[in-house]
């Protein structure tokens, strides 16, 4: 009997970010196709990046420019949130600080729900997340990649997963918020893994 052995890495690319819930989700998704994914070396070590774009591709540029000056490996870094249509697409990139610098995710959804509410704005409301992508590698851009997943928020949390705004952002197709789906199930239909998945593709060829 012939043994199976996986099959040989051939390629590494790096993520610039200490979030081991997004390292899994990356790993996981790569795995299958020789790609291995990892931390960039000293990552929490460094100084971080200044995300003052004022888009999602700037800061996800600006931060996979930034870490890729510190290996001579392909480094990536994503950058990604929520716009909502009824708010003019905020909070958009203020998304993970919109209720301060420091908000926790309660505070961001209590606060995006309050500026809902003051506009009379009750039920439904159309939104997206948005994730970029940037790969880059000493200095030099590479690709740049982008995911979206439509869905509407709602008046109650629903679901104990996922993190952010997930428990309000409910997805038509599944009938189900974000927090309410696997971690399997999120990434298969969510920005972020929809973004992952293309720059997979690149990689590739």
């Amino acid at each position: 009997m012939t043994a199976n052995h996986p099959q040989p890495t051939t390629s590494t690319i790096l993520l610039a970010s200490a979030n081991p819930g997004k390292l899994r989700e990356f790993q996981a998704a790569a795995r299958p196709l020789g790609i291995e994914v990892r931390t960039l070396p000293g990552f929490c070590q460094l100084a971080p990046c200044v995300e003052d774009g004022s888009t999602f591709e700037e800061n996800a540029r600006k931060k996979a420019l930034y870490y890729s000056a510190h290996t001579a490996e392909k480094v990536f870094a994503d950058d990604s949130g929520i716009s909502v249509d009824a708010l003019g697409g905020a909070p958009g990139v203020y998304s993970a600080r919109y209720a301060g610098p420091n908000a926790k995710d309660e505070a961001n959804n209590q606060k995006l729900l309050a500026e809902l509410r003051q506009r009379e704005l009750h039920g439904p409301r159309a939104a997206h997340y948005i994730c970029v992508i940037a790969l880059a590698v000493e200095g030099r851009i590479l690709a740049v990649v982008e995911g979206r997943a439509d869905g509407v928020i709602i008046d109650e949390p629903r679901g104990i997963g996922g993190f952010g705004y997930d428990p309000y952002f409910f997805y038509p197709p599944l009938g189900k918020t974000f927090a309410e789906l696997t971690a399997d199930e999120k990434f298969a239909v969510s920005h972020r893994g929809e973004a992952f998945r293309r720059l997979l593709a690149y990689l590739i060829g």
